[in-house]
């Protein structure tokens, strides 16, 4: 993109630092560098250190125990699902499963801790050094997608803290502690992103195999999910610019907004001549902005040590003929039952369906989606290329105007058959495929088969009544036909096409009456 040398006034400028609308293309002339923490709430029915119920919606601080409210000489008690769900995360994003590892305190005064401490693994993670690939597609901003990779620099075990709601109204902070010690993994990947699309591809990604994988529901809107995003910019060939932290994006949308916008403000801030402060910041969904919550330039010391009531957590690896055995779980038991990855899957259904990239994502996205196509494609004989068609045009379409998802689909996977071997028989058009879903989606209790000969909709194929049809709109159409041959032009051939199939009800085969129409109209 063209950069516009820009001559605003400070006036400008201030008006722009504090109504910036995101602009997801960059200037040429500055990079963006994010990288992106996940917070994913583990998948367990108790605590990271106590058997104190995790479920959802509880009513405020009725799921506290005495471990979580601090009691003096309560004691963790390590959740062992916790531990397994971490192994099996660090498997699927290709990380280094370590041998040992180590749990410290990090000590912080906030009233939503109330030991004083959050128990973590900051210094001895559980696992490090993955890798995660992953696709950037969103037909709305590019037509292809692309390729992109980030490194996972570590997986940690860590307990989370309670939740502080400010009623100012009252000038009072009020505390649930349901949130204290729910278990969670601290995905830390690398500052190897550059947009705020690129940074929600990378969370989409992340949901998906964790889901797959079952050790996280990934449902943001539930705070299972949850992304802080480093930002800076800087020109291509200088040293990388002061960063900023965005914290605790709770949905995709805030996710790219947020770092959309505040790559756009620290632009704004330098090309002033100004100085981008090392802050940590939130994201307003009133306002679409950043807004500054506390200075980081002053180094906060939180004391960490080690956690005196956890011993070291000890795993081994079968797999290894070397591998000290003494540890508590094998790694290699969770290697070997590891289910078919999101990647993985795309690719199958690219080879052995030999679909497009985008519609491989698009099935892969949607679990419910892929599991219809896959049982419409027990039958393979059927073409995948006009199952996707009707499935993802025809019969979405028709589900979308009752608002009705794939799961409640009025249409069986079988009736989907009968409709797609009818259409790749010939006995039906396209069309009338399409007229098919529709009724049926409309409550029609008929089979298709019974649609089809109730409504005399079967596909006029025989090449005597395709001529005939032709010759008749041509008799009809002297004017069309005059303008076609002096002109040559599309428009007029696609006018006799449409007649064509208005006279036949829908019902000819176009296909072969475009082949007659040129014949007899080039003769």
């Amino acid at each position: 993109m063209n950069h516009r040398v820009l001559t605003r006034s400070f006036h400008t400028f201030h008006h722009l630092n504090c109504n910036i609308q995101y602009k997801p293309a960059l200037r040429n002339e500055w990079q963006a560098v994010v990288g992106l923490e996940i917070h994913a709430q583990i998948s367990s029915a108790s605590k990271l250190f106590s058997r104190v119920s995790t479920k959802y919606g509880a009513p405020p601080n009725t799921q506290v125990g005495i471990f979580e409210s601090a009691h003096p000489g309560t004691l963790p008690f390590l959740n062992k699902r916790c531990v397994e769900a971490a192994i099996k995360t660090a498997i699927a994003l290709d990380a280094t499963v370590n041998k040992t590892s180590r749990f410290d305190r990090k000590h912080y005064f906030y009233p939503d801790l109330p030991a004083g401490y959050q128990i973590t693994q900051a210094e001895f993670p559980i696992a490090s050094n993955g890798k995660l690939d992953f696709i950037v597609y969103d037909p709305s901003v590019q037509k292809l997608p692309y390729r992109r990779s980030v490194d996972l620099i570590q997986l940690q075990l860590e307990e989370d803290s309670g939740k502080s709601i400010h009623d100012t109204d009252c000038n009072r902070v009020l505390v649930d502690l349901n949130r204290a010690g729910q278990p969670l993994m601290e995905l830390v990947f690398g500052p190897q992103l550059h947009s705020g699309e690129e940074a929600a591809a990378m969370v989409k990604e992340v949901a998906l195999i964790l889901s797959k994988i079952g050790t996280c529901n990934c449902r943001m809107h539930e705070g299972a999910l949850r992304v802080d995003a480093n930002i800076s910019v800087h020109r291509p060939g200088e040293p990388l610019g002061t960063r900023t932290e965005v914290k605790n994006l709770n949905s995709i949308k805030s996710l790219v907004r947020a770092v959309d916008y505040e790559i756009e403000r620290q632009i704004n801030i330098l090309e002033f001549g100004g100085n981008v402060s090392n802050e940590t910041r939130s994201f307003d969904i009133l306002t679409k902005e950043t807004v500054s919550m506390r200075d980081k330039e002053v180094f906060q010391d939180y004391r960490f040590m080690p956690e005196p009531n956890l011993p070291p957590l000890h795993l081994y690896d079968s797999s290894d003929p070397c591998c000290d055995r003494r540890g508590s779980l094998d790694v290699n038991e969770f290697r070997s039952s590891m289910p078919e990855l999101p990647e993985a899957m795309r690719q199958r259904l690219m080879q052995e369906y030999d679909l497009k990239l985008e519609t491989a994502i698009i099935y892969v996205n949607e679990e419910d989606l892929l599991a219809y196509f896959l049982a419409v494609m027990s039958n393979r004989k059927r073409n995948p290329q006009v199952v996707s068609n009707l499935l993802l045009t025809n019969l979405l379409g028709a589900l979308n105007t009752t608002n009705t998802h794939i799961t409640n689909s009025p249409l069986s996977t079988s009736s989907f058959g009968d409709i797609v071997d009818m259409q790749q028989a010939r006995k039906i058009s396209p069309t009338v495929s399409q007229d098919v879903i529709s009724v049926i989606c409309d409550g029609d209790p008929r089979t298709p088969v019974q649609i089809v000969h109730d409504n005399n909709w079967i596909q006029i194929s025989e090449e005597d009544s395709i001529e005939e049809l032709v010759d008749s709109v041509l008799r009809e159409s002297p004017d069309l036909v005059q303008l076609y041959k002096e002109k040559k032009k599309k428009k007029f051939f696609n006018a006799l096409m449409g007649k064509i199939k208005n006279a036949s009800n829908n019902r000819a085969n176009m296909n072969m009456a475009k082949e007659v129409l040129l014949k007899k109209l080039d003769s």
